[in-house]
């Protein structure tokens, strides 16, 4: 979505970098080990999702920032951005298991048309910051 907004790529290597930790904890909290995600599944998979433009999930989230419509996202793409479907139920897992998820809120709350790409964005930054890694 940031791409779409116009961010360039420092505030894309935040929202990346972040949420690489959200999901890192949400599966530290499920059992997994904590480095996990520091291999082709996590990072490798991440920077693909994110930087390619071949991409769903990126190409949905890059129109649905420029557009602000989940509907003329959809359009934009010629078929399912798996994190469309996943969003909820991510949110689900982070509350039930205590973790805190911005990011992930942020997303679904947008793709759930509760709140603008814009308004996730300045949500976003009025989060205190700290340490980026803390579970190694």
């Amino acid at each position: 979505m940031s791409i779409g907004m116009g961010f360039g790529e420092n505030t894309q290597a935040l929202v990346i970098t972040r949420g690489l930790n959200e999901l890192t904890r949400l599966a530290i909290a499920r059992g997994a080990a904590p480095l996990t995600f520091v291999g082709l599944a996590g990072v490798g998979d991440l920077l693909a999702t994110c930087g390619s433009p071949l991409s769903r999930n990126r190409t949905f989230g890059e129109a649905l920032g420029r557009s602000g419509s989940v509907e003329q996202a959809q359009r934009a793409i010629s078929s399912t951005a798996e994190g469309l479907t996943t969003a909820q139920a991510l949110v689900e897992l982070a509350h039930l298991v205590g973790v805190e998820a911005p990011i992930m809120e942020a997303v679904c709350d947008v793709v759930t048309s509760k709140i603008s790409p814009q308004q996730a964005i300045l949500n976003l930054m009025k989060i205190q910051t700290g340490a980026e890694i803390d579970h190694v």
